[in-house]
């Protein structure tokens, strides 16, 4: 991945953030603007209560067009929660997706969380692949109507 940076929030990221997760998840998944519209008020809970423990990563190639991000919020201070994981499809399989949770497991280990925990859905096959060679364990799933789609939501935890 030469010429990669990552790097935290800078002005213009969060519109990015919400604009690409409702632009890709209708796409690839057919969810409608309520998950823009859950993104948007994560991503703004994150931003106004941000802690030392919470980080953002914004993957950038080397024309600083950004390709990926990644955030590590705090439910407590023992469990860090890994949200907004997205990598631009023409990234995918290049190991960017790997990368940018790694960063995820490294900070929450080094700023004391005992477990990193994740809500996903099982039609993010990809996803799902990565979290269990990651040694993540799934807690759960039900069905459920997510966003207009039928799915099945997930639960993960990685113990640290």
């Amino acid at each position: 991945m030469d010429g990669v940076t990552f790097r935290d929030l800078e002005p213009g990221d969060p519109g990015w953030v919400i604009q690409r997760h409702g632009e890709l998840y209708w796409r690839d998944e057919g969810y409608d603007l309520r998950f823009e519209a859950l993104v948007a008020r994560l991503l703004s809970g994150f931003i106004e209560t941000r802690t030392e423990a919470e980080r953002a990563w914004i993957a950038a190639d080397a024309d600083g067009r950004r390709i990926g991000c990644v955030f590590c919020a705090r439910d407590t201070p023992e469990d860090a929660r890994l949200r907004m994981f997205l990598v631009e499809p023409d990234w995918r399989g290049s190991g960017l997706a790997p990368a940018l949770l790694g960063k995820v497991v490294t900070h929450a280990r080094q700023t004391g969380a005992r477990r990193l925990v994740l809500w996903t859905h099982e039609s993010h096959r990809a996803a799902g692949r990565l979290y269990a060679r990651s040694g993540f364990r799934l807690l759960d799933q039900k069905p459920v109507v997510a966003f207009g789609q039928p799915t099945r939501e997930q639960n993960w935890a990685l113990d640290l």
